[in-house]
């Protein structure tokens, strides 16, 4: 059976349809009109979901197969392909949760097609109050690199990424270590000084994670590890978007300096996709999620206690606050990290998996999903 989709690309604006069949992109020609505000693109990519929906890739669940009801729930905010991303733990519990994840794709085929790698934040991060954030001190260690090699070994290959502090010794050697082995180095919960950085930029390390966000709230005007990794033309970066993380003109100013290099994460815990309401949360302790969307900790309302929102609303924010256009938008969420782990990647590719997005720009300029087709089947939208 084929399928057609009719729309602009989120590229350039110029009408296309779409033909899908068995799965795949069969052909892509011009059209000679599609709906004004309609307009298709790759589906969302997210490199760093710590959970969604009321479920957290962090806790052992009883039923470890619920976890596949985060991947539908993601679907259906456009994003086709995301990294449960695990956190600072202990070591036998990061193992399990890694076994976890593995043994969820082995049981569901949803999301096995949907779940396209691991990303490990921590433990290697910065032990310090203000750079560590929400992660477990107690847990914070130097690179082991004979430990990391055995949760790659428990991944079965699926650990794609992770997120270091490379302020300890051993940390190039650790991060030289990694890129040998297909894992992309990602900076972030720092302290490191600007050589260390620039040490960690030579070994391989590529991005930085949820850049001004996992930092002491006073540094030094200069220098500093913010500066450090701005300057840093080899490191792309990822953002929270959702608009309590990071002020608008902090975005304005990342964007000048990173360009292509910059790209959105929900980094989205649990109370993601949740109504408004005070939960006890595993990471925080009580908490309080407003209908705004932000998640701080109860009677807090200035200490954030993770994001709570999906990328989805993150690229509404930009949009609507007028920070990027929406062909820049939508190839941060998508094509940017795509090619984060495969660099040839191109939309709209004959033979390539049809991971698609149609979608309407509603009048305040944020974005409405109207199909999403996942390998080539469209889901059913709530």
């Amino acid at each position: 059976m084929e399928t057609r989709l009719i729309g602009k690309s989120f590229l350039d604006g110029k009408p296309l349809e779409i033909f899908i069949s068995e799965g795949k992109i069969k052909s892509v020609l011009p059209s000679a009109s599609s709906p004004k505000n309609f307009w298709i693109g790759p589906g969302f990519t997210d490199i760093q979901v710590n959970g969604y929906g009321g479920l957290d890739y962090n806790s052992i669940q009883s039923d470890f197969l619920a976890l596949g009801q985060i991947s539908k729930k993601l679907l259906q905010c456009g994003v086709t392909s995301h990294f449960p991303t695990i956190i600072t733990n202990s070591p036998e519990k990061i193992s399990a949760l890694i076994q976890q994840v593995v043994q969820l794709r082995k049981m569901d085929s949803l999301a096995h097609s949907c779940i396209s790698g691991v990303h490990i934040e921590g433990p290697f991060i910065s032990p310090e109050d203000g750079p560590r954030g929400a992660h477990f001190r107690e847990f914070v260690q130097a690179p082991n690199w004979n430990l990391f090699q055995k949760w790659i070994e428990q991944s079965e290959g699926l650990i794609r990424m992770i997120t270091l502090s490379p302020e300890r010794e051993g940390s190039a050697s650790f991060i030289e270590k990694c890129v040998e082995s297909g894992i992309l180095v990602s900076i972030g919960h720092t302290n490191a000084t600007h050589s260390q950085i620039l040490e960690a930029v030579k070994a391989g390390a590529r991005l930085s994670t949820h850049l001004g966000n996992g930092m002491h709230s006073i540094i030094a005007r200069h220098p500093n590890y913010l500066w450090s990794q701005l300057g840093a033309e080899n490191l792309s970066a990822t953002i929270i978007a959702d608009g309590f993380h990071l002020p608008a003109e902090v975005i304005q100013v990342f964007k000048k300096v990173k360009a292509e290099k910059l790209m959105i994460v929900s980094d989205s815990v649990a109370l993601a996709g949740m109504p408004p309401g005070d939960y006890n949360a595993a990471v925080g302790g009580k908490v309080t999620l407003t209908a705004e969307g932000k998640l701080h900790l109860f009677g807090n309302p200035n200490t954030l206690a993770g994001s709570a929102m999906n990328i989805l609303q993150g690229i509404s924010f930009l949009l609507k606050n007028e920070l990027t256009n929406l062909s820049e938008t939508w190839q941060m969420a998508s094509i940017r990290p795509q090619r984060l782990f495969d660099t040839s990647f191109e939309p709209f590719q004959i033979g390539q998996n049809a991971d698609l997005i149609l979608a309407e720009q509603a009048p305040d300029q944020t974005l409405k999903i109207l199909k999403v087709l996942k390998n080539g089947v469209e889901i059913p939208l709530d």
